[in-house]
């Protein structure tokens, strides 16, 4: 009797202490509104962003494509890069996009101490704010890994931490091909979607050459492309999706 009201006890610990070990779950981020990996509107509108840059020539060439079609962006840079390019960063807020921070030198943050968290945080919020003045608002980590930590700290700093669309991700990274990224994108594009891409971090002269595909197509289609801060503007978002109850 005795064996059996231990092992009660300890199944009993286990399951109050399941959600302590393993932090929040996605619906609870969700419901929270700490993360964000879309919004829930009827606006047509999307959300592009670009991770790793600013790079002296792709970044500028995305810039043409998105002038070309009157669109807007998100680019979450990385800090070391602001402060070698900051020219670039002028030109992305001088033509209405939106600066996020990316962390310093792109390094993971698994594990990582708040200390390191803060650093990698407040060295690249300084390159922004050096080059363009402005603070920004809206974090994004290497890989978009996020737990309760990372979203904590980042919050503490007055920073929301900003995902991507499940089925939104280019994935252009691996430089599959121009016919890959825009099929991986274009096709499944719904109202209040945030789409990943990436303007540095290697040779993305597919990411160019498949964002004009992109934006011509979803331009044909009544889609407006937008910042994060104007899509937030927008969203109607007021609980958990159906599809996310019980991640």
């Amino acid at each position: 009797m005795r064996k059996f009201l231990i092992i009660a006890f300890m199944i009993m610990l286990i399951f109050l202490t399941h959600n302590d070990v393993l932090g929040k779950s996605k619906a609870e981020f969700i419901e929270s509104g700490e993360v964000v990996w879309n919004v829930h509107t009827d606006e047509k509108i999307i959300a592009l962003t670009f991770d790793d840059g600013p790079h002296p020539m792709y970044t500028p060439l995305i810039l043409d494509v998105l002038k070309k079609h009157d669109a807007k962006a998100t680019f979450f840079v990385i800090g070391k890069h602001a402060e070698r390019y900051p020219e670039i960063l002028q030109r992305e807020m001088a033509e209405g996009h939106e600066i996020g921070n990316h962390s310093y030198d792109h390094r993971p943050l698994r594990g990582i101490s708040k200390d390191e968290f803060m650093n990698q945080l407040h060295l690249t919020e300084m390159a922004i704010e050096n080059a363009t003045g402005v603070r920004p608002i809206f974090f994004r980590s290497m890989g978009g890994y996020y737990d309760d930590l990372t979203v904590d700290y980042a919050a503490q700093e007055g920073y929301r931490t900003i995902m991507w669309s499940w089925h939104q991700d280019s994935r252009d990274w691996k430089r599959p091909g121009v016919n890959t990224i825009v099929n991986n994108v274009a096709p499944g594009s719904t109202p209040g979607d945030i789409v990943l891409f990436h303007d540095a971090g290697g040779n993305r002269s597919e990411t160019v050459k498949a964002l004009d595909r992109i934006l011509t197509e979803l331009r044909a289609e009544g889609f407006e492309f937008v910042t994060i801060s104007e899509m937030l503007v927008y969203s109607d978002y007021e609980g958990i999706p159906p599809e996310l109850v019980g991640l």
